[in-house]
């Protein structure tokens, strides 16, 4: 570790990880560093706001440094299928930190895929019923302006997104339940939930998104309570899939009467906020395929067949799994080195991720987005469509839309 960046050097969790790495020379803005370090590393880790990941991600990849990107990869359509064009221009390896993407739950998904224990899948609920950090709250407006802290570099950590006021109801995580900064509940726990299902039964981008439900729908803040449906289609012999995601503390899923307990990942790291919180239901998801209903939680977790009637001769002829050789980390490392391929590689995230934000914007306006994947545009909503390519960056921004 050479350098470290974060806008406000003096928050108490970014002392705590400055006290581990002593040596490493620190910085504000990831422009000043890049010129006055670039030449010393050789990979970049990014954990900003989600809509600060776009500029750092565009600049790392066009210096030719390998990144670990938090998910989701972009805060908009656009810019994530800027940052796939990058991956693909710059070639470099780009990872997407959806940790359980390198997980048993990943090596056993794949298998039974080649195997044909999923097949024909139709229809998978997915559900993230878990507090956030905008419920219990509203907003009619942005927040008030307030001193901005000495210590905080408030333009460099604003970066491509409006100028809005400083206020401290967007720091330490707060930023996740606006609009303008965050991407919900979707767009943090979409790419831990369904991202096995999306990479190999190949979904690609929905046609269309609808939300069936919404409570507490605001102009800034993202719903209490939200369903929608996203439908894909039929890829080649595949059938037609629906989707539906269910998030908000008050709306549960229609579960199978035998689902049982929920499924949860040890591994999962504790938020910003403190330890993970006890959960009624904890994140999952429920898949129906061709004579089989799965059963799984998020991150790595593996699936477990809980119904249908190819249950009896199926469980005992299930493939062996093999081991994951690499946890998601060091496979980028090695990604980096050449020893292996990224397993979140940006063509694979990108599309999930431009999944998820199609259903943001379903979720920002409530209102149906019909979606054409060839025109890449929405067909049905003028001000949906123009929401694709996101806000318009700041003055001495627009660079890195054109890297």
């Amino acid at each position: 570790m050479v350098a470290l960046c974060d806008t406000h050097l003096g928050s108490p969790a970014t002392q705590a990880i400055l006290t581990q790495f002593p040596h490493a020379q620190t910085f504000r803005d990831f422009r000043e560093m890049f010129d006055k370090m670039g030449k010393q590393f050789d990979a970049v880790s990014i954990g900003t706001p989600d809509f600060s990941h776009f500029p750092i991600a565009m600049h790392a990849m066009a210096s030719g440094k390998h990144i670990y990107c938090e998910k989701p990869m972009g805060h908009s359509f656009r810019q994530i299928q800027l940052m796939m064009d990058a991956e693909r221009k710059y070639k470099v390896a780009a990872q997407m930190g959806n940790q359980g993407h390198s997980g048993q739950g990943y090596f056993q998904f794949e298998a039974w895929v080649k195997a044909g224990i999923i097949r024909d899948v139709t229809q998978i609920t997915t559900f993230m019923n878990s507090p956030r950090r905008w419920h219990g709250k509203s907003a009619n407006d942005y927040l008030p302006a307030q001193p901005v802290p000495a210590d905080l570099d408030y333009d460099a950590w604003l970066a491509t997104a409006k100028p809005r006021a400083y206020n401290a109801g967007y720091m330490i995580g707060e930023w996740r339940s606006w609009y303008d900064f965050g991407n919900g509940a979707l767009g943090d726990w979409g790419a831990h939930i369904f991202d096995n299902a999306h990479e190999f039964l190949e979904l690609g981008l929905p046609t269309e998104v609808e939300p069936l439900y919404t409570q507490g729908h605001s102009a800034f803040l993202f719903p209490q309570n939200s369903t929608l449906r996203f439908k894909f289609p039929a890829r080649g012999k595949k059938p037609a899939v629906e989707m539906t995601w269910y998030e908000g503390q008050q709306n549960y899923p229609p579960l199978p009467e035998n689902f049982g307990a929920s499924v949860v990942d040890p591994n999962i790291p504790p938020p910003t906020s403190g330890a993970i919180e006890t959960r009624k239901l904890a994140p999952g998801k429920v898949i129906y395929g061709d004579g089989l209903v799965f059963k799984g939680g998020s991150h790595a977790t593996e699936l477990e067949i809980i119904g249908g009637p190819r249950a009896g001769e199926i469980k005992n002829a299930l493939p062996q799994v093999p081991v994951s050789p690499s946890d998601h980390f060091l496979n980028f490392v090695r990604a980096a080195k050449g020893e292996e391929v990224c397993r979140s590689r940006f063509s694979v995230s990108g599309p999930l991720c431009q999944a998820m934000a199609l259903g943001i914007i379903a979720q920002r306006l409530n209102t149906p987005i019909r979606f054409d994947p060839k025109s890449r545009r929405i067909s049905n909503h003028a001000l949906a469509d123009r929401l694709l390519g996101g806000a318009a960056p700041r003055r001495n921004w627009e660079q890195y839309y054109r890297l």
